[in-house]
């Protein structure tokens, strides 16, 4: 297989570069070194497709998506294309505290093959902005 037949964590392709392995790792850092733990049976394109949805979702508070933002602490995806979400929020005071978790869950859903989604509100480690992307940061003009 040439290098540019392979996809990235999203579906899309990607030539690697000299000294670059020529296969995805089984589990995907999100991006920045903060990234959530992503991993499973899901092939790579599913697993980016789930990230994009979940992308979608936005505090309401803040405009930046959650996953961004750095309240996406895990996503695992089973043999089977079940999604598991580990979450958290800004502050367990969040005016959205009952719904988010619910705006998750329904993105993931709405992915073609997953065959459900849990989704768990944690507390532990607290959310800082150390977790928020770089991305993010230039969004809201952190530095």
């Amino acid at each position: 297989m040439e290098n540019a037949d392979k996809l990235d964590e999203f579906g899309q392709a990607f030539v690697a570069s000299p000294g670059e392995p020529d296969r995805l790792p089984d589990s995907i850092d999100a991006g920045e070194e903060t990234g959530p733990d992503v991993r499973g049976g899901g092939e790579p394109v599913l697993r980016g497709q789930v990230i994009n949805a979940i992308k979608e979702v936005y505090d309401p508070e803040i405009p930046v998506n959650v996953y961004d933002l750095g309240l996406i602490y895990r996503i695992e995806i089973d043999e089977s294309n079940h999604v598991e979400v580990e979450m958290t929020l800004t502050s367990p005071n969040c005016p959205v505290a009952e719904s988010l978790p619910g705006w998750v869950e329904n993105a993931a859903k709405g992915v073609t093959g997953i065959t459900g989604v849990e989704v768990d509100l944690v507390f532990d480690p607290p959310w800082d902005q150390e977790r928020m992307t770089e991305a993010a940061r230039l969004e809201l003009g952190m530095f």
